[in-house]
């Protein structure tokens, strides 16, 4: 039955490089099948009563790939491993002393050597040039030390088929945010760091007004006069006290950080006060980075479980007049992953205690969608136009209603998450936005879990169940070559269909094709920019998504997508231009020469992305 599911060649060796298991002295797993099976037994062992039940009904939703778990609990659940079955972290705040930032860097290393990715906040780190009172050093910033995990993230990722993915993220009105923006012009540099820039409320309305914009640093322990304002920082409870070292103008700096991003993929922006609005977690805890994608925003020590439900698998009648998503099978897997998700919680290791007591504490869960651009095609929705935004949108309704419904569940069998606080969780901006049902069944039995939904980009786990468009990206191409990593850390190329166009033409053959089959090139970058916001209400963590953007896109245009963005409110934003500085790990069939040599992968590339 393997090779009914594992139906291309790729999706074999994903499975055999990454997810087959082969116990110590013993032999590899046969087939899919007993991958799924391992994973459901290890995750009903939770279960204190009916595990045999829930194994079953487990193993119902992993076959037929109708639910993709992140690539760490297909890989690690059941195992025996010494390994973590969350796909990333957002680490602690890095202390500004050589101690402290040495500790941050041995945790990361533990971290990324049990199998996750890491996200940090370096805003922490005192700018370049500044002085010490006690010590009287000179500061190297923040973009120094980031080298030393780069390098360390090298040398932990060297062998094996998965990529160290890191994400580095600082301050707008950090005084070495100049430098951070441009630390990727340089060939080679931080090849193993995805970058964003925390981008205020007060900053987008400066560049509005195209006012002064004050680069800041708290006062605790530098040796420096001038102009005090308060500021709300990484590491500290409430408003600081914060030196103005230099002033620059607001749009100055948005274009230096739009000129990087359109010539070199980076960096991304976090609207960093919007997320800590939506936060369903608000009244504790100040959010200030995110995971390597951007899909989890997260407070130090937090940690992402993720998991998708492939939706081309709950399209009914495809290419036909009759197609439709069965809306019904999407609420029942749905309701059966979150409880799946919620035992990972228990079910998994972790490298620190510090992690533990986080993930323990929320619950925090992120059930997403994939093969959403594959689904639109079958059901003969363009990507590009407000119906397919309108089925999308109630795919993705339903499925975070039923996630919050399943929660509350949970909560009423379980308990609810150990940080629950009724009162403070119900006056949530998101929660405020639920239907009166969910929020008086948290107000009667409480919540299993402090977070529910979240989109990641799923690549690797969607090369697994044959080539499905990856989260809710438009598909790249239908028929290419792609490179991934074998187990010796070397690549291999291979040739790949998109599922939905293999799915034509099993079932129609050599009909041309119709005008759904669009693929990412030929969607205009606002058609990405609006399929994410409308997606957005329904997203209680976040969405990680690439707005692809031509090569010879003007830079006009260019610049004003992030604003766009923000307008629209999104929580975060990534744009995509080829240019050869970025290279490629896709190749579009008939496009000459070979795969572009590269300086490092982008943001949600499989190689990036820790599944």
């Amino acid at each position: 039955m393997a090779e009914e599911w594992l139906d291309t060649p790729l999706a074999r060796h994903i499975w055999e490089t990454k997810y087959r298991f082969t116990a110590p002295g013993g032999e590899a797993e046969a087939d899919i099948e007993a991958t799924w099976r391992r994973v459901a037994r290890s995750l009903a062992a939770v279960e204190t009563h009916d595990r045999d039940a829930w194994e079953a009904r487990f193993y119902a939703v992993l076959e037929g790939f109708r639910f993709l778990p992140g690539g760490r609990i297909l890989a690690g659940a059941g195992t025996a491993r010494r390994v973590t079955l969350f796909n990333c972290f957002v680490m602690g705040v890095i202390e500004d002393s050589l101690d402290g930032i040495f500790d941050q860097l041995k945790e990361g290393a533990l971290t990324m050597q049990a199998g996750g990715g890491v996200g940090y906040d370096f805003s922490s780190l005192r700018p370049r040039g500044s002085v010490a009172h006690a010590s009287g050093r000179i500061a190297s910033g923040p973009v120094s030390f980031m080298r030393i995990w780069d390098a360390m993230c090298a040398t932990i990722m060297s062998t094996g088929a998965r990529r160290g993915a890191m994400l580095g993220s600082l301050r707008c009105d950090h005084p070495d945010i100049e430098a951070f923006v441009d630390a990727k012009h340089e060939r080679g540099a931080l090849t193993h760091f995805n970058l964003s820039v925390q981008v205020t409320d007060a900053f987008m309305q400066a560049v509005e007004q195209d006012a002064d914009w004050p680069l800041v640093f708290p006062d605790a322990g530098l040796e420096a006069d001038g102009e005090r304002v308060l500021r709300r920082w990484v590491g500290h409870r409430g408003e600081v006290p914060c030196v103005v070292m230099k002033r620059v103008r607001a749009r100055a700096l948005w274009d230096r950080i739009m000129r990087s991003a359109y010539d070199t993929a980076e960096p991304g922006v976090l609207f960093i006060d919007r997320i800590n609005a939506l936060n369903n977690l608000a009244w504790r805890e100040y959010i200030t980075t995110t995971n390597p994608c951007g899909e989890i925003p997260l407070p130090p020590y937090g940690a992402c479980d993720l998991g998708s439900i492939n939706l081309p698998r709950f399209v009914r009648d495809p290419f036909t007049p009759q197609a439709r998503i069965d809306l019904d099978a999407v609420r029942d897997t749905a309701a059966v992953a979150v409880r799946l998700l919620d035992n990972v919680v228990d079910a998994s290791r972790f490298p620190l205690p510090q992690q533990a007591g986080q993930a323990r504490g929320a619950r925090r869960v992120g059930l997403g969608i994939t093969g959403l651009a594959d689904a639109l095609i079958m059901l003969g929705l363009h990507y590009g136009e407000a119906a397919a935004r309108r089925q999308a949108a109630a795919v993705m309704q339903t499925l975070c209603h039923t996630a919050y419904r399943t929660s509350i569940g949970l909560a009423a069998e379980k308990g609810s998450f150990p940080f629950f606080e009724r009162d403070a969780y119900l006056r949530g901006a998101f929660v405020a936005g639920l239907p009166p049902d969910i929020r008086d069944g948290i107000a009667a039995s409480g919540i299993r879990n402090s977070h529910l939904t979240a989109i990641a980009p799923s690549g690797t786990i969607s090369l697994l169940a044959g080539n499905l468009s990856s989260g809710i990206e438009p598909v790249f191409d239908f028929r290419y070559r792609r490179r991934v990593l074998n187990s010796e850390g070397a690549y291999e190329s291979f040739e790949v269909e998109d599922y939905a166009w293999r799915l034509w033409r099993r079932l129609k053959g050599e009909a041309p094709v119709p005008a759904c089959f669009v693929d990412a090139r030929s969607l205009p970058p606002e058609a990405h920019l609006d399929m994410q916001a409308a997606l957005q209400p329904y997203i209680d963590n976040a969405i990680s998504k690439t707005i692809n953007v031509p090569a010879d896109y003007p830079y006009e245009a260019f610049s004003s997508l992030y604003g766009k963005a923000y307008q629209a409110g999104v929580k975060g934003c990534t744009t995509y231009r080829p240019v050869p500085v970025r290279g490629a790990v896709l190749l579009a069939e008939g496009a000459a020469g070979e795969e572009s040599t590269q300086t490092g992968p982008h943001c949600c590339s499989i190689e990036r992305e820790a599944d």
